[in-house]
């Protein structure tokens, strides 16, 4: 997601951030149903038709990716290069998925609910379907859907289309996509995107921490308008309305502040109304009186837990959970001072006008 498109409270789907593992599978939507197997007294084989006919509900959910932020640690971390637009908010229409686990009666011995995806293909010399794991629990939260719309519109393809996990919270890649079977399990999942991938490790022999829950960030619109090779920020002197969007998997997001120096002084963002609901990043803007020079800006949020983000992030081997403070370095010019929305680019002078025109 380009981090202008931070301007839409809801992400359009085009431009909601992607990532696919495999290849995206083709399903036939009248031949496809979901499986609900394992520790259960009465399992289930539900079609699309069948959940459709279910109560349904809908959430607005920002989601990140683990490896948002990749990129940027050194030294290089081999994956997918993201910079910081691995993320992306929208509404998910479904059936909840605690639901469907009370219909078939999960068993006393349940600890673990593993979600299987219809994308196949080889990591870690494993060949595999897409698969992770919740602690029953967390699969059993009211929010926790499977979703067969996104943004009022059947899922596309790419997307996950018919059926998808949606987690409010935790990282991406625990919302798996193409979903083809629910299973209950007795004891840990030992899946290859539980056990290997996706954990917190300091070296290649740490077993390491298994990545969870979004830690909080806030991310800034750039300001002005950018060089075509590049991407400098010029900003035309004058009063400027800094915007962004803040989260966290962890807690409601509680402060945002903001910093025109590089780091030397912060100042209190406005939050914005919470209008799009717990699970779902929250806006906010800062009025910055542009001086023509060099300036560093960024932003950083806190959550309702203490949780910060930090100016810089731990590397780990994985590249992932970088949250580090995002510097966008802005040269503002004088150009005659003006009122302007940071939306908008650079500001434009008001013309003056013409000894006895009318208004």
């Amino acid at each position: 997601m380009p981090l202008e498109a931070l301007r839409h409270p809801i992400t359009p789907a085009g431009l909601h951030y992607l990532l696919i593992h495999y290849d995206i599978p083709f399903v036939d939507a009248g031949a496809w149903a979901l499986d609900v197997e394992g520790a259960v007294a009465q399992p289930q084989r539900l079609t699309l038709d069948d959940l459709r006919a279910r109560e349904a509900v809908e959430v607005a959910v920002t989601m990140e990716c683990a490896g948002n932020g990749r990129a940027l640690f050194d030294p290089h971390v081999v994956s997918q290069p993201w910079l910081r637009d691995a993320v992306g908010t929208a509404r998910w229409r479904g059936i909840s998925m605690r639901s469907v686990l009370e219909e078939a009666r999960v068993e006393d011995s349940a600890v673990e609910i593993v979600f299987t995806g219809l994308d196949r293909g080889i990591e870690g010399d494993v060949a595999q379907e897409y698969a992770r794991s919740l602690p029953l629990e967390e699969a059993m939260r009211d929010e926790v859907v499977l979703a067969y719309e996104m943004n009022s519109a059947p899922l596309l393809p790419q997307h996950g289309y018919p059926l998808r996990l949606v987690v409010p919270g935790w990282y991406g890649m625990t919302n798996v996509k193409w979903l083809s079977r629910v299973t209950v399990l007795a004891e840990p999942f030992a899946g290859y995107q539980q056990s290997r991938a996706y954990r917190m490790r300091a070296h290649e022999d740490d077993d390491g921490e298994a990545v969870q829950r979004m830690v909080p960030r806030s991310l800034l619109v750039p300001p002005g308008i950018p060089e075509f090779l590049t991407r400098a920020r010029t900003l035309r002197a004058g009063i400027c309305v800094l915007e962004g969007r803040a989260w966290s998997g962890q807690a409601p997001i509680e402060h945002v502040e903001i910093s025109v120096d590089g780091g030397a002084t912060w100042e209190p963002a406005q939050l914005a109304a919470d209008d799009l609901g717990r699970w779902a990043w929250r806006g906010w803007t800062y009025e910055w009186e542009a001086r023509p020079g060099a300036h560093r800006v960024g932003s950083r949020a806190r959550d309702a837990v203490g949780n910060a983000q930090p100016l810089a992030a731990t590397w780990n081997v994985g590249g992932y959970a970088n949250s580090a403070v995002q510097w966008v370095n802005v040269a503002v010019a004088e150009f005659g001072v003006t009122r302007e929305r940071a939306r908008s680019g650079a500001s434009r002078p008001r013309p003056a006008r013409p000894s006895g025109s009318r208004a």
